[in-house]
């Protein structure tokens, strides 16, 4: 496994826990084994060894910020409503239907010691997430986005805690992270190729590197792609079972 170049000043920078390996990110929680993006599959995710929990932002109607990777409902609950046109009360209201308000999940991240990395999907929750993190002065914590203006909005406003640019297929990684201001380089690229890794060149760590950013991967259960991952020197690794990472080995026996 090797270190990320910078990783100490990283860490020491935002005010993070130090490390000397790279960390393990849950993907909503421990979402190949819990409903992703609820209170027991982020605590699952730490049971299992995750230094840091990958959640999702949306809005309600009345400004709450809750965490769900999608607006609508169906995909993950059979319920056909959406998010943002209900109020927090109604939402919380609603049968079989398991979505935490983001104060919840820092709530709990500061209680377990586990860190948020927080992917901004509905605009306008970047500032209130910033905000109830402050108010805690929760800084094991890192907002990010595909979408570079929401990024922007937290660099302009002053944020100090790291943002990240997620950076799909075909992209160019230093020119969003240029556009974005942003201080890490998330690679979505699990769909690209039947070996994503092998685009995560020499080249391209130094290019990032030498811009003073650090790099996170995209998150990947596949132990053949994953065994290489954790060599890269990336700051970090998402994936949806914390548990094939959490010694540093990726393994293709854990059921």
């Amino acid at each position: 496994m090797s270190s990320a170049p910078g990783l100490a000043d990283f860490t020491a920078r935002y005010g993070w826990p130090e490390t000397s390996a790279l960390l393990c990110i849950a993907h909503r929680g421990a979402s190949d084994h819990a409903i992703e993006n609820t209170l027991a599959a982020f605590r699952l995710a730490s049971e299992l060894g995750a230094d840091m929990w990958e959640l999702d932002t949306q809005l309600t109607r009345d400004g709450v910020v809750v965490v769900s990777h999608d607006d609508h409902l169906e995909r993950v609950f059979g319920v056909d409503a959406r998010i943002s046109a209900m109020t927090a009360a109604e939402l919380a209201d609603l049968e079989g239907v398991d979505v935490p308000t983001f104060a919840e999940v820092a709530a709990l991240g500061r209680a377990l010691g586990t860190g948020l990395y927080v992917e901004l999907k509905a605009p306008g929750t970047g500032l209130k997430c910033w905000q109830e993190l402050k108010d805690h002065d929760q800084r094991y914590a890192a907002l990010g986005s595909f979408d570079t203006a929401q990024v922007r909005e937290l660099r302009d406003a002053g944020s100090d805690l790291p943002l990240a640019v997620l950076v799909g297929m075909g992209k160019d990684p230093m020119a969003l992270a240029e556009d974005a201001g942003a201080d890490l380089v998330h690679l979505c690229w699990e769909k690209d190729g039947p070996r994503p890794q092998d685009k995560v060149t020499a080249g391209l760590c130094d290019r990032i590197f030498r811009s003073q950013r650090q790099i996170v991967l995209w998150h990947e259960e596949r132990a053949d792609i994953l065994k290489d991952m954790i060599d890269l020197p990336v700051l970090g690794i998402c994936t949806n079972r914390p548990e094939m990472i959490q010694t540093g080995e990726a393994s293709s026996d854990i059921t």
